[in-house]
């Protein structure tokens, strides 16, 4: 006599993991912007700065490794669509919705996509005799390269500053809190790997 077997395993075991599916797709990307927004929100104004500090970058950084390059790009252009509709997801320390996108840290909204795009990319791309850890922290700083050169060209442009100033308002005062949110995206990027294949 043959065993009876359920249909319904049968479903579930020639199913697609959620995140492979369309509808999964989505709704981790709408996640991952609701994951950005509450980052943005650990806002710390500078007095010396029209840029305050947040934990954007870290989060734009993760979900960039995590996702990889094409989702993340997308996840973070959804990003900045949710901020432009008027949905608090932006730093409280602006105004919000539109007027976000033109003021002094638009420059590093809007380089967003391409930094998550840029470490998904190259967390994939390095060799496999590079650890996990390595490769997320390069991933980490390539990233971080593209949010500064774009966040900083935007502000010397608004505010007409050179080079000196525009460095110690957008740059400077911000690398060594980007040197820990890359180690700490980094640790759970490759944490996260591990668990995966384990």
């Amino acid at each position: 006599m043959q065993p009876v077997t359920s249909s319904h395993s049968g479903l579930l075991e020639g199913a697609k993991p959620l995140h492979e599916t369309l509808p999964g797709r989505i709704a981790l990307s709408v996640a991952a912007t609701l994951f950005v927004a509450a980052c943005a929100h650990v806002s710390i104004p500078l007095f010396f700065t029209p840029v305050p500090i947040t934990l954007q970058t870290f989060a734009v950084i993760l979900i960039g490794m995590v996702l990889g390059p094409v989702a993340g790009f997308s996840t973070m252009v959804l990003y900045l669509a949710e901020g432009a509709m008027g949905l608090p997801v932006f730093s409280p320390a602006g105004p919000g919705g539109m007027a976000h996108l033109l003021g002094p840290d638009a420059g590093f909204l809007f380089a967003y996509p391409l930094a998550a795009a840029a470490a998904g990319w190259i967390v994939r791309a390095m060799p496999r005799v590079v650890s996990r850890f390595s490769s997320a922290i390069l991933a980490g700083i390539g990233s971080s390269i593209i949010t500064f050169a774009l966040g900083a060209g935007w502000l010397a442009h608004l505010l007409h500053l050179g080079s000196t100033a525009v460095w110690s308002l957008a740059v400077a005062p911000f690398l060594a809190g980007e040197a820990i949110k890359i180690t700490a995206a980094a640790g759970i990027f490759s944490s996260m790997q591990k668990w995966r294949r384990s």
